[in-house]
């Protein structure tokens, strides 16, 4: 597999990797400028040249994997016996800098019910690099057609068009996945309340957090309920709602799109999630 391919699936498999490349050369050196390999925790696709040069950069690339790095770093290499070998001396004769790229694990974010506030938050997540995952037991809100406007943007976007038990789509859910529950139908919301909370009970580290769209009343009445379905009161504090609060952001407003902002703000601040560590 070449390291394009490689790439392409450690980010299929939300794997976190790093693209090294040769980004400047000066003198002899064992590759050329755009040479690349690509690194993740327990393998290695595509060369940059071999010997002590690769080696360090293999190693500075893990490195950074380990600490969830995610900015850039460039790496200079003497090649020669007079410069620093850690691996094996390199006497190419010229000196060789590398651009290591940490490509992170996209995060992952559910939206349960796409109706006029959903929508307007999924256009707003579409614009950045995330994974969404739309669910909505009705079809014409997950109509092709009334999406497409999604697929412009750079997140990776995947329907689930579960009609009759739209919880069922939980378990599919990427670790770590923040879900955010709006039907528009209350019952369906206690029932997906119900599935993630059960979900990450049986799994911890599952479900990274979970927000419900609706009043304060509504969230008394659903904990009590979801108390007699047998959730305990840690599990149920970690629900957040309202989502979209605009004492916490600043913005006022109830129109479906100036909600769905206020929501995006919460959620790419990280309110309410687990720390990365405890994510993964």
């Amino acid at each position: 597999m070449d390291w394009v391919s490689a790439l392409a699936a450690a980010r299929q498999r939300r794997e976190p990797a790093v693209l090294v490349t040769v980004s400047d050369v000066r003198g002899h050196a064992p590759r050329e400028i755009g040479a690349a390999m690509v690194v993740t925790a327990d393998a290695a696709w595509g060369s940059i040249g071999g010997g002590n040069l690769a080696e360090v950069a293999l190693r500075r690339a893990r490195t950074l994997i380990a600490d969830g790095a995610t900015a850039a770093v460039v790496h200079r290499s003497q090649l020669s016996d007079r410069g620093p070998a850690e691996h094996g001396v390199q006497c190419c004769g010229g000196e060789v800098t590398v651009l290591l790229q940490p490509m992170p694990v996209r995060p992952a974010i559910a939206i349960f019910g796409l109706g006029h506030v959903g929508l307007e938050l999924a256009l707003v997540l579409a614009r950045h690099e995330v994974e969404l995952h739309l669910v909505d037991s009705r079809a014409e809100a997950v109509d092709d057609a009334r999406l497409a406007a999604l697929r412009e943007g750079p997140a990776v976007v995947h329907v689930h068009r579960l009609a009759l038990l739209p919880e069922l789509a939980v378990a599919s859910l990427p670790r770590g996945t923040q879900a955010l529950v709006m039907t528009h139908d209350h019952a369906e919301d206690l029932a997906l309340l119900d599935a993630l909370l059960r979900h990450d009970a049986a799994t911890p580290g599952a479900i990274g957090s979970i927000g419900v769209i609706g009043s304060r009343a509504k969230w008394v009445r659903f904990r009590a309920r979801l108390g007699e379905l047998g959730h305990a009161a840690a599990a149920l504090d970690r629900v957040r709602t309202p989502i979209g609060d605009p004492d916490r952001t600043g913005l006022q407003g109830k129109q479906p799109a100036v909600i769905a902002l206020n929501v995006a703000v919460e959620l790419l601040a990280g309110v309410g999630q687990r720390r990365p560590h405890e994510a993964r």
